[in-house]
């Protein structure tokens, strides 16, 4: 059988094999040609039945090939019996048979089956409708919607003299009953039968089989009128074959199926139809090489010369998808995406609320990175025009507001109300650069660009991760000191002094478990002792008393930094096994998908699980559980008047003009990455529209003190990658087809809501490691990173060239000037790297 690919049933007879690429002699081919231009050929038949299809068939033979009345009734008879197909069993079907089967092979007391002779009597005949067997095929989930059957019937007849060939096309695609393995209207029917060991039958119908699974040759029999338009097919096909000399390679060797397929359109620019002068040739080819592209060929940057134009082009294209960006969100993957993106969105409005707290001393901190998030990303996803976009704090906005921060501090201004003059400022920068249209400045981004802020972004995620991970261990210091042979001398006491007499001491081990109660002398009790032994005391409890730590264990923490890398390592490793689990060749496509779907969520839940086993105190995700500012001196609204003085409102314009150009380069080049055409977006892109709405936010999160927000380019990229549409039939051996990304709202939606109502979930969220967050930020880096060709040249730079993959710019580009362009491409991204970790970090976007 065939879809893409040959299957053939094992000589076991048990199972079909793998499917591989069928390999032809040229011999069976130049047969087939024969076959055809001397055999019967029925095109455009009329026919509701396969005996009335075999009738016609034998009854249209030419005169010099006409078969006796008496041979026709016979191979009639024939080609009416019910074919024996190899059924596709599941697993579980074969274990139940397994089970059941009271005995197997030839042993004593079994019957033996024997197929029935061809000509036997005795054998059913094709059924007029499908069999149950049939309607149950499991393999007919492998079949494309529309898809239709091609019966190819080859053998060796000894009543016959010399072969019967006999190639039929009908009008109207009909089901032939039981005649197919699964139920599907049939079109095109073969038939070769003649006398034993003249002609190698079985391989010309091989042949006749692969050419009707070739694109072209079936387009060719769809419309051919002649004779002569499936030979002009087949030499059309013969051109394009690759002859492998004998003696260079074994025929039973299968070839797999390859990762990609060319394009029809890319193998041959001439119909072989066109070449005929009866024929009605292909009108729609050059239909299908036009629309080959993106269907969105830049004209969202295309300036419009009217205020606001662009802008309001945007809305027209994402209006009639609104509905839409909702009900495309019934599915589960969507609710893994939730999950992923809330865990990533959390941890990071974690993190840089505690550095915007470090940097400001309170006046940003946990609770308002996660109510800024939660606020500008719902407005966010509710209005914008790719809402696919996670917004999220940045680097550079962090290293502003330090600045800004220290700036106020030295010339004593009010840093939130300076700091709200600023964002007012950029806020009306924004909107006159959406009304002038500038992101038309976007087209000239190019994949340098492209890559080199993408690049940065990734690595600082992978930076920032392993810099949490090694600062654990000056937190829970790793026991070096430790000894197995030293256990006896290691203790700890604790040295309460009494203020009355400082020479006497009291000494407790720390390690003994707590007494139900201890009693504390009253001070007015006539039973003062001058020491006072109150076994059990905890380390809490002994500095609480004034008293101090003696020994030599007394410093000593359990490994959790050890076991903080194990559950970091541990929780990368998971999340990248189990997203490559969907090409896995364990288990049903079902199950592969719903693990790759649910792979970061799975794999928080396992080390979650170890975490908890283990009842080691590693770090805990700690989230706000009360709703007040983190600085009590400041309140929720910031005045714009009344601390700073009248002219503060008008240079706050000066360093409004930097932080405009960075929100811009990083909204838009954000913007510009998910955009790209490998992702098959269907619903457009909304430039002007996502920067208008970045700039009205600026004014609300300036009013409440809230952190400024700006796209996220790895959580988006992660948002993107979970959302990734594949085909959900194909061919054996194919591998799925990647449809695009599954555009809606509402999962950005549900993440947001999720980030508002966090505060009221810190008795869960508390139970979570933030090894394993930090895990999760390594793999969204490290995915990211390896998701832009630079790293693919990257690894050129250390490959001999032998071992270099055939890579579609190397066929093109000498390989030097790839290696100069990437040689440039890391020297930039250096740079960048240096300015970013300086305090010059402010003008990076205008270094990008």
């Amino acid at each position: 059988r065939w879809i893409k690919f040959e299957e053939k049933v094992e000589d076991g007879g048990e199972r079909w094999s793998a499917p591989h690429v069928p390999a032809l002699s040229l011999h069976s081919l130049f047969q087939l040609r024969t076959c055809l231009q001397k055999g019967t050929m029925l095109l455009d038949l009329d026919a509701t039945s396969f005996k009335e299809i075999i009738d016609k068939a034998l009854s249209g033979q030419p005169e010099e090939a006409e078969l006796q009345p008496a041979l026709r009734e016979r191979l009639a008879a024939l080609l009416l019996l019910q074919p024996q197909h190899q059924p596709t069993k599941s697993l579980l079907q074969l274990l139940a048979e397994l089970g059941l089967s009271p005995c197997r092979g030839r042993k004593a007391g079994c019957p033996t089956r024997h197929p029935p002779a061809a000509s036997s009597p005795q054998q059913t005949q094709i059924s007029k409708t499908p069999l149950k067997e049939q309607l149950r095929n499991r393999f007919k989930k492998k079949v494309l919607p529309g898809a239709e059957a091609a019966h190819v019937a080859v053998g060796e007849v000894e009543f016959l003299e010399k072969p019967f060939a006999a190639f039929v096309r009908l009008r109207c695609a009909v089901s032939l009953g039981s005649l197919a393995e699964v139920s599907l209207p049939s079109r095109f029917l073969f038939i070769l039968l003649g006398p034993p060991k003249v002609e190698a039958y079985h391989e010309v119908g091989r042949a006749m089989a692969t050419l009707l699974t070739d694109e072209l040759f079936r387009r060719v029999a769809r419309q051919a009128e002649h004779r002569e338009d499936l030979i002009a097919g087949i030499e059309a096909f013969l051109e394009e074959l690759i002859v492998l000399p004998p003696g260079k390679w074994d025929l039973s060797t299968r070839i797999p199926p390859p990762s990609h397929l060319p394009s029809p359109r890319r193998r041959t620019a001439v119909d072989p139809l066109d070449q005929q002068p009866h024929s009605n040739g292909d009108t729609t080819a050059a239909g299908d090489r036009a629309s080959a592209g993106h269907p969105h060929s830049g004209e969202e940057l295309q300036r419009t010369g009217r205020l606001f134009g662009g802008l309001l082009r945007d809305i027209r294209r994402k209006a009639p998808w609104y509905g839409s960006d909702f009900s495309d969100a019934l599915h589960p993957q969507c609710l893994s995406a939730v999950l992923y993106i809330y865990l990533a969105t959390v941890t990071n409005a974690t993190t840089f609320g505690g550095m915007l707290g470090d940097a400001t001393a309170n006046m940003q901190g946990v609770l308002e990175s996660f109510l800024g998030t939660a606020f500008a990303g719902f407005v966010f996803c509710l209005f914008s025009g790719q809402p696919l976009t996670i917004l999220s704090s940045t680097g550079p906005v962090l290293v502003f507001e330090r600045l800004l921060f220290s700036f106020s501090q030295d010339h004593s201004l009010d840093y939130l109300e300076f700091r709200l003059w600023i964002g007012l400022w950029v806020a009306f920068f924004g909107v006159v650069l959406v009304a002038t249209e500038a992101s038309h400045l976007v087209r000239y981004f190019t994949r340098f660009t492209e890559e080199g802020f993408c690049a940065l972004i990734s690595l600082i995620f992978i930076y920032d991760s392993l810099k949490k991970m090694l600062s654990l261990a000056d937190t829970f210091p790793i026991n070096w000191q430790y000894r197995l042979d030293n256990v006896t001398s290691y203790s700890c006491t604790c040295n309460l002094r009494r203020l009355f007499n400082p020479i006497l001491t009291c000494l407790t081990t720390l390690h003994r478990p707590p007494l139900p109660s201890i009693h504390h002398p009253d001070e007015t009790s006539t039973n003062l002792t001058p020491c006072h032994f109150a076994e059990g005391l905890s380390r809490t409890q002994c500095l609480g008393r004034g008293g101090h730590l003696l020994g030599t264990s007394c410093q000593y923490v359990p490994d959790v930094t050890l076991i903080s890398f194990l559950l970091f390592g541990g929780t990368f490793l998971f999340c990248t096994a189990l997203k490559r689990f969907r090409s896995s060749r364990y288990f049903p496509v079902g199950v592969r998908k719903l693990v790759s779907d649910f792979a970061v969520i799975l794999a928080i839940l396992a080390s979650c699980t170890v975490d908890a086993v283990l009842g080691l105190e590693t770090p805990k995700l700690l989230v706000p559980s009360e709703l007040k500012p983190t600085n009590p001196a400041r309140g929720w609204i910031v005045f714009p008047f009344g601390a700073n003085p009248w002219w503060v409102c008008l240079v706050s314009a000066v360093p409004a003009v930097l932080v405009t150009i960075l929100i811009f380069m990083d909204q838009q080049i954000t913007a510009v990455i998910l955009n790209r055409r490998e992702y098959k977006l269907q619903k457009g892109a909304g430039f002007h529209l996502d920067l208008l709405c970045v700039s009205l936010l600026m004014v609300v999160t300036s009013v409440t003190g809230l952190p400024w927000y700006v796209s996220a380019t790895v959580i988006s990229l992660a948002h993107m990658e979970s959302l990734r549409k594949e085909s959900a039939t194909s061919a054996p051996g194919e591998h799925p087809e990647f449809l695009g990304i599954r555009e809606q709202r509402l999962t950005g939606l549900a993440v947001f809501i999720l980030m508002g109502v966090s505060v009221f979930m810190a008795p869960v969220l508390k139970h979570i490691p933030m090894p394993v967050l930090y895990g999760v930020f390594l793999h969204m880096g490290v995915t990211a990173l390896n998701s832009i060709q630079l790293m693919d040249r990257v690894r050129l730079l250390l490959m001999p060239a032998k071992h270099q993959p055939d890579l579609a710019y190397l066929r093109h580009v000498p390989l030097r000037r790839v290696h100069l362009f990437t040689v440039i491409q890391l020297l930039c991204l250096a740079l960048l790297w240096v300015l970013k970790s300086t305090m010059a970090a402010i003008i990076f976007p205008v270094m990008v």
